[in-house]
């Protein structure tokens, strides 16, 4: 299980149930961001063990800058999106894996414990 985990999610209600849920599954730190400039800071201030991305955030942001940074520090991380496998990513990007949201605790403690 990855010590630290960080949630990139713009809905508070669904980050506080990442949150709670990394945390019971022995996850010792979750840090959240809720935009993608705010991703990167905390990347860039603590590379993270792992990394729950929600693709589509508001103002029509989309996580694959940080997705891509994640890549090049060989970062493991899975996309959660509520599109499900409808959802286009880039060429760079179309082999990572993804959770339909809403994805059971079971699915997401197995994306955390075997990586992506």
């Amino acid at each position: 299980m990855p010590c630290d985990v960080l949630v990139v999610e713009d809905d508070p209600i669904i980050s506080l149930y990442f949150e709670d849920t990394v945390l019971g599954f022995g996850v010792q730190t979750v840090r959240t961001a809720a935009s993608v400039a705010r991703a990167l800071e905390q990347i860039a201030e603590r590379r993270p063990d792992f990394a729950l991305l929600d693709v589509s955030l508001v103002r029509g942001e989309n996580t694959f800058a940080v997705a891509e940074r994640l890549d090049a520090l060989q970062v493991p991380f899975v996309f959660i999106t509520g599109y499900g496998a409808d959802i286009s990513l880039p060429a760079s990007l179309a082999d990572k894996p993804r959770l339909t949201k809403p994805c059971s605790s079971e699915t997401l403690e197995a994306a955390l414990r075997n990586g992506p």
